[in-house]
């Protein structure tokens, strides 16, 4: 065994450890999803009434974003993501009971659950980005690949746990305990804390100069008026993403239960089809991309996404709305990666201002979606709500170039 090989064998099984605690990230909220038409009826919500309450989980995310940064410092990324994980699993099971309690314990329950998702979503990034600087090449695809594995686990376990008539309590707390020991065991293998002190100080060295950004006045960046507009397309496809997700997860179980009459087990189908679908466009999307671009892949993606989903709100069917949902999912798969690698790429930024822009902005498309489709759905109808799906693959089709073509960056 060589000594490369010897020094890799830490990173080679942190990068296994990080991978369980992306699945496991998935698995947590999926749980849960399947069993909001529960929670719904039980608490008699109307559509926009329980399009707010689930606008709490985004709007947690939102202000305990900005305190992930300090509490790496301070545990580093791994040890975050797995407090992270825990705390998320114990405000769900809370949220699971809500109906004992009231709207507002719901309400509560989420918005701290969102806080501590968000705080493990970034725990987790930052670690698999650490693992992939100790490897020396490329893992992050594939660790979201595996979030995307987990919501599909997360989603058929609570499919089965409804097929079973299984108390929500029950259910959740089996699964609460079942992954937050899943993410205790993964630390052991994750790289220790002062590995995240060292990688700040390496992305501190980095310079304007390593990357294609103009300069000026000191060698300060200087932003133009197309950098601009080029940044407003990208938060504009990541958000289309981000509102094509959120449909999965809000309004999928709660418009084939409801509108179309399906079993309950049968519901959690929707959701579960578009993570299914999102994880193989993951998969496939980086061979993809370097084939044919980002900027090809995302057109015949918003495609997809615009007329699979079309079809299926234009026809309604069980089957037809599963299969809409699962080319929604494979239709946007890369295009929020694509426009946080093109935001971060564009000439005149400071490295990963853009990339901050993007992400920050498209954690509105969470916060906004659920009332805006439930005060939509209250009004017209679920069916005309959805029709958020296909305009967001429409969007993603027609503002495409602001992405890379092949050969460039991707």
């Amino acid at each position: 065994m060589t000594e490369a090989t010897v020094a890799e064998a830490p990173a080679a099984r942190a990068r296994i450890a990080v991978g369980a605690l992306f699945l496991t990230n998935g698995a947590v909220f999926a749980n849960l999803v399947p069993r909001f038409p529960e929670l719904k009826a039980e608490l008699a919500l109307s559509n926009a009434a329980y399009g707010l309450v689930l606008a709490a989980f985004p709007v947690g995310a939102i202000l305990a974003g900005l305190a992930a940064a300090p509490v790496i410092r301070r545990l580093g990324s791994a040890r975050t993501a797995v407090v992270g994980t825990a705390v998320t699993s114990t405000f769900l099971l809370l949220a699971g009971l809500s109906p004992t309690v009231g709207v507002a314990a719901l309400a509560l329950a989420l918005l701290v659950a969102g806080g501590a998702d968000a705080v493990t979503d970034v725990g987790q990034n930052a670690h698999g980005l650490l693992v992939q600087r100790r490897l020396g090449r490329s893992v992050i695809n594939g660790l979201h690949a595996l979030w995307s594995i987990g919501a599909v686990i997360g989603g058929g376990m609570a499919a089965a746990a409804i097929a079973l008539d299984a108390p929500i309590g029950l259910h959740l707390t089996v699964t609460g305990v079942l992954f937050t020991a899943v993410a205790l065991a993964a630390l052991r293998w994750c790289l220790p804390a002062a590995d995240d002190a060292q990688t700040a100080e390496q992305g501190a060295l980095e310079t304007p100069g390593d990357r294609p950004h103009a300069a000026a006045r000191g060698g300060l960046p200087v932003p133009t008026a197309r950098t601009w507009l080029t940044l407003a397309a990208l938060v504009l496809i990541a958000l289309a993403g981000a509102l094509v997700e959120d449909a999965g997860s809000s309004w999928a179980s709660v418009y084939l239960s409801g509108d179309l009459g399906a079993a309950a087990s049968v519901a959690a189908s929707g959701y579960v089809a578009l993570v299914g679908a999102q994880f193989v466009g993951r998969v496939l999307g980086d061979r993809a991309v370097d084939r044919f671009g980002q900027r090809d892949v995302a057109r015949a993606g918003g495609l997809l996404a615009a007329v699979g989903m079309g079809l299926a709100l234009a026809w309604p069917t069980v089957p037809g709305t599963v299969a809409g949902f699962a080319a929604a999912g494979l239709g946007v798969a890369t295009a929020v990666p694509a426009a946080m690698h093109a935001a971060d790429e564009l000439p005149g930024l400071r490295p990963g201002t853009g990339l901050t822009v993007v992400s920050w902005l498209m954690r509105l498309g969470f916060l906004g979606s659920p009332p805006v489709v439930g005060a939509i759905a209250d009004h017209a109808g679920l069916r005309v709500g959805l029709l958020v799906v296909p305009v967001a693959g429409a969007i993603v089709l027609l503002l495409a170039s602001a992405l890379q073509p092949r050969g460039v960056g991707g």
